[in-house]
């Protein structure tokens, strides 16, 4: 591949890897017509709670529905406050909504721009039934601090750890730090399904066994239904891709650390471009390498015309979307995300990054940082 032309992601060349054992995997779902709740949906199941260290896992359609289902299951209900960070997708917030409970956005470190503890204790109120937890950018939250804030309000800490497969601390996995976790296995995530595609795990044998009910009509013994739930099971085929890509995610993962040591090195002396600071707890999987930049739109710009894929994670916190509006908080609510939301770039970030694209990523922020510091 060209280095004039560095892509964002690169999942033909995940794909390249495994479509031999993906398409006897599928072939071998054809011939039993187990397309449904099969094997493959256990195996990859038993594999990823292990991958995670906790004793449940429950795939589910989508990273939504994860989430929505671990609120649930975690005793969220309508009218209550769940407490988040602003600088989240909006899918931890609409996971929220669609309960009928209140996302409460709040601030972040700026170190980091991972969920600030104390913003979470000053945001507690009577009605808050849950924390999330967001592992941004691959990197987990401060989870051992903000357990101590749930465990002293009786409320339960859950993970939003979409981002983050395969970060762990003291041998845990993402989505075994909190009471129960979620996550989503979208195609550009570090294990990246070939579509729309979601797990919740927990240790709560309790919430395991909600959670199957609720992602089947509400049933736990068929067609009798004794709340109401969603249709929100793992996809077959899914399974199968999902499957193939975990065997392989530690190696990915790793040279994801690798591509960011790179960078770090690279960027160390370029002027204008600050690098995203590591954590003392737990390892970094790097979903995203973001660095933070003056005038970034305009950086964006110049590197979309020099052929380098980059991104923005996020542009808008969750309160300043016109779809929370309705909350009244307007600019000022959480000022270090809000600042942020104007500085953040995410660099090409995936497994086969090669140090020629890398050099050519640089090559071209450097020159468009340069010039914005000469303006």
């Amino acid at each position: 591949m060209s280095t004039t032309h560095v892509p964002f992601v690169d999942l033909a060349s995940q794909h390249a890897e495994v479509a031999a054992e993906v398409e006897a995997g599928i072939a071998a779902v054809f011939a039993k017509t187990a397309f449904v709740d099969g094997p493959a949906v256990a195996d990859f199941e038993q594999q990823y709670a292990e991958f995670v260290g906790v004793d449940h896992c429950i795939g589910v359609g989508n990273g939504t529905d994860a989430l929505e289902l671990a609120l649930r299951a975690a005793g969220v209900r309508a009218g209550g406050e769940v407490v988040m960070p602003a600088n989240t997708f909006i899918a931890t917030a609409e996971a929220a909504s669609r309960i009928g409970a209140v996302p409460v956005p709040v601030d972040v470190d700026d170190a980091r721009l991972l969920l600030d503890p104390d913003a979470v204790e000053a945001a507690i109120t009577p009605r808050t039934q849950a924390v999330a937890a967001v592992h941004l950018f691959g990197q987990l939250a401060p989870v051992a601090r903000l357990a101590e804030v749930c465990d002293a309000h009786g409320i339960p800490l859950v993970e939003d750890a979409a981002q983050s497969q395969g970060a762990r601390l003291d041998g845990r996995g993402s989505g075994g730090l909190g009471r129960v976790g979620a996550t989503s296995f979208y195609p550009g995530k570090n294990l990246g399904a070939a579509g729309d595609a979601g797990a919740v795990t927990t240790d709560d044998t309790t919430i395991a066994a909600e959670v199957r009910r609720l992602r089947n009509h509400g049933s736990s013994t068929r067609y009798v239904h004794d709340v109401i739930g969603m249709n929100s099971r793992l996809d077959t085929i899914q399974a199968v891709y999902l499957r193939a890509k975990l065997d392989r995610l530690e190696k990915w993962n790793e040279l994801r650390v690798r591509a960011a040591a790179r960078y770090d090195a690279l960027l160390a002396d370029v002027p204008g471009v600050r690098r995203p600071l590591l954590g003392a707890d737990g390892t970094h999987v790097w979903h995203l390498y973001v660095v933070r930049v003056a005038d970034r739109d305009a950086v964006l710009a110049e590197l979309a015309r020099a052929g380098v894929g980059a991104g923005i994670h996020y542009p808008y916190p969750v309160h300043l979307t016109g779809a929370y509006r309705h909350l009244g908080l307007g600019p000022g609510t959480a000022p270090v995300a809000e600042a942020a939301a104007g500085e953040i770039l995410s660099l090409p970030m995936h497994p086969h990054l090669t140090e020629a694209m890398q050099d050519r990523v640089v090559e071209v922020l450097a020159a468009a940082t340069a010039k914005r510091g000469q303006s």
